[in-house]
């Protein structure tokens, strides 16, 4: 009797294990399949589903490149044999008038300055041996541009219309007050440059811009007379 008990109690046991192995197995597999979604979609949360959308082909885009367009290097090379073409003195006063050396194109004005360059100042003068403020304009207003001027710079201002700086132009008087009013005149270069024949340097370059002249400045004016009829 006791035997069969002992029997009973092992066949319960071990039938209870097969169970539970086969209790677990059943929950593994469950959780396995749960866990890894079917292939082509994704599940985030319960109810809502992405699908994976069809394949789009992107076609190349073809970017043409455009015709007839000078290259840098040919264009460098023109700017180069332009440049080699220049004289002297268009880059002697390129380089006084801080420009390119291709914008120095009025050559009568930059020859004429270069003749007088240096003539040492003489009130009443007229020649190359020495000159004043106004004869100097005078003199180069009417050798460049054909213009007969006044003697004197306070009738060369009378004779002027006046001209804000930020429209002076090439060949334009600018007038100073050295001395009572207007007593001093040059020809408006460009870039704030002027020539005149000046009382310590003679004929010669200035800025509008330098503390002196700036002081002294009144204002700029451009000849309205007639051109000389030959």
């Amino acid at each position: 009797m006791q035997n069969l008990f002992f029997v009973s109690v092992a066949i319960g046991i071990f039938s209870g294990t097969s169970i539970t192995a086969k209790a677990q197995s059943s929950v593994n597999m469950e959780q396995v399949n749960t866990a890894v979604p079917a292939k082509g979609s994704t599940k985030f949360i319960e109810g809502i589903e992405i699908k994976a959308g069809p394949n789009v082909a992107v076609e190349p885009v073809n970017i043409k490149k455009p015709e007839n367009i000078t290259t840098p290097r040919a264009a460098i090379k023109n700017e180069a044999a332009d440049i080699e073409k220049c004289t002297p003195i268009q880059f002697k006063y390129a380089q006084l008038l801080n420009m390119d050396v291709e914008s120095i194109t009025n050559h009568t004005l930059y020859d004429f300055i270069e003749k007088w360059w240096a003539t040492p100042y003489r009130y009443g003068g007229a020649t190359q041996k020495g000159i004043d403020c106004s004869a100097y304009s005078g003199t180069l207003l009417h050798a460049v541009y054909g213009f007969v001027a006044s003697r004197t710079a306070r009738d060369q201002y009378k004779a002027c219309e006046k001209i804000d700086r930020e429209n002076l132009q090439e060949g334009d008087l600018v007038f100073f007050n050295t001395r009572r009013g207007v007593s001093h005149v040059g020809v408006y270069l460009r870039n704030g440059y002027f020539t005149h024949a000046s009382t310590g340097n003679g004929v010669t370059i200035s800025n509008l811009d330098e503390p002196y002249y700036s002081r002294k400045y009144i204002g700029g004016g451009r000849i309205v007379v007639k051109p000389v009829e030959e």
